[in-house]
C-alpha cells in the first residue's frame, strides 16, 4: 500500500517533468510563429495548449485524492501542495506561449516584428527555453542548489525586455502603434514565461528543504 502511494507521489513528478517539456516547445514554436509568420507553428501552439491544460487537471485530482485517502503530513504533504503551484505556474507558462502565437496569427502573413528587433526576440524565445529547460531539471533531480540559479538566470530576461522597451520608446521609432504594441505585448509574455520558471524553481526549493529560497540561501 505504502510502495503504491510513494508511486502515486513520484507520478507527480513525471507529470511535471512532462509539463516543461511541453512548455518548452510551446515557447520555441511560439517563437518560430512570431518571427516567421508561421501560421501553422501558431495553431501548433494554440491547439497544443490542451495537453498542458489536461495535465494540470491530473496533477490537482491525483494531488486532491492522495490528500484525501492519505491524510500526508510534513514532506510528503510539501510535495503534494508544491506540485499543485509548479502545475499551475506551468500551465500559465504555456498560455503565455500560446498569447505569442495569437500575436503571429493575427499579424500574418507579415511578421509582427521590426527587423531591427528581431535578434532580441530571438534571444528571448532562447532564454525561455533555457529556463524552462533548468526548470525541468531541478525538479526531475530535485535539486534545490540548481534551483537558487533561476532567479539570477531569469535577469537575462528582464534585461533582453528592458531593450525592446528602450528600442520602442525611441524618437526615431517609425513603426507605428500596431508594432509598438506587439513588441510589448510579447516583450511582457516572455517576461512571464520566465518568471512562472522562476517560481517553479522556488517551489522547488521548498519542497525539497521545507524553506523559502531567500531563508535557504542565507543558511546556506
Amino acid at each position: 500500500m505504502r510502495d503504491t502511494y510513494h508511486e502515486e507521489l513520484d507520478s507527480l513528478s513525471e507529470r511535471l517533468v512532462e509539463m516543461t517539456r511541453l512548455a518548452r516547445h510551446a515557447v520555441a514554436r511560439a517563437t518560430t510563429a512570431l518571427l516567421d509568420a508561421d501560421l501553422n507553428a501558431a495553431q501548433e501552439v494554440i491547439s497544443g495548449d490542451e495537453e498542458l491544460n489536461r495535465l494540470d487537471e491530473e496533477i490537482e485530482a491525483s494531488a486532491f485524492d492522495l490528500m484525501a485517502r492519505q491524510q500526508p503530513v510534513a514532506r510528503d504533504l510539501r510535495i503534494i501542495i508544491t506540485s499543485l503551484h509548479m502545475a499551475g505556474d506551468l500551465e500559465r507558462m504555456g498560455d503565455h506561449a500560446v498569447h505569442i502565437a495569437k500575436i503571429a496569427r493575427r499579424r500574418h502573413p507579415d511578421s509582427a516584428i521590426p527587423a531591427e528587433l528581431r535578434s532580441t526576440v530571438l534571444e528571448m524565445g532562447h532564454q525561455a527555453e533555457l529556463l524552462v529547460i533548468k526548470a525541468g531539471e531541478v525538479v526531475s533531480e530535485r535539486d534545490a542548489e540548481t534551483a537558487l540559479e533561476l532567479d539570477s538566470d531569469d535577469d537575462r530576461m528582464d534585461k533582453l525586455r528592458r531593450r525592446l522597451l528602450t528600442r520602442i520608446l525611441d524618437p526615431n521609432w517609425q513603426h507605428g502603434v500596431e508594432a509598438t504594441m506587439d513588441v510589448t505585448l510579447a516583450g511582457r509574455f516572455y517576461e512571464r514565461f520566465g518568471d512562472h520558471a522562476v517560481h517553479v524553481a522556488d517551489n522547488l526549493v521548498y519542497m525539497v528543504t521545507g524553506e523559502r529560497p531567500k531563508d535557504y540561501e542565507t543558511e546556506s
